[in-house]
């Protein structure tokens, strides 16, 4: 537990960094970071995101939990109720795929629209773990990348990242993703 708890620190050290907060120093990069953990110190992190968005500080962190979009996509569509009988009558897989088309990386991507940027704004995505497998994170990113070049995004993801591969839950191979930072 110590180590996730001082990572979270240097990662508090990192959103009050003029460089991070301006996006600056990343060789014309957009500024998407992953910060990797063991996916035992879920609530460690869930605890630190909750704490950093009731902090009254330099930086302001806007999350977004893929979770919470992914209902409020199928609430929208007015589907949320019929999920379990589809899955019921046509199984897992088929629902899966179903899923995919109606939440579509676009699709989150349209939620997380939000004006105007501000200086100190840091986007923060949670939710990865609960969302899979009707999501996966390197596709989002690529849907959003274009979005978010004025103000950091930091992935909160529950697995590894190499710097090129992302492994969710240390365990699921979720794709080659060379474009963001490992932070932290």
């Amino acid at each position: 537990m110590e180590k996730i708890l001082e990572r979270l620190s240097a990662l508090e050290k990192n959103f009050t960094n003029e460089q991070f907060l301006t996006n600056r120093g990343l060789s014309n990069e957009v500024g998407i970071y992953i910060f990797a953990y063991d996916p035992k110190d879920e609530m460690a992190v869930r605890e630190f995101v909750r704490i950093q968005k009731n902090r009254n500080s330099a930086y302001n962190i806007i999350e977004f939990d893929l979770y919470k979009t992914f209902i409020s996509i199928c609430e929208e569509k007015k589907i949320i109720k019929s999920i379990p009988s589809m899955q019921e009558r046509k199984g897992s897989e088929y629902l899966k795929e179903q899923l995919k088309k109606v939440a579509s990386p676009e699709t989150f991507a349209k939620k997380m629209v939000y004006e105007p940027h501000k200086y100190g704004d840091i986007v923060v995505i949670t939710g990865v773990g609960e969302i899979y497998p009707f999501l996966r994170v390197h596709s989002f990113l690529e849907s959003i990348q274009h979005m978010f070049e004025d103000v950091p995004v930091v992935v909160m993801y529950p697995g590894k990242y190499d710097g090129q591969t992302l492994v969710l839950f240390n365990k699921f191979f979720d794709a080659n993703h060379y474009r963001s930072f490992a932070l932290v």
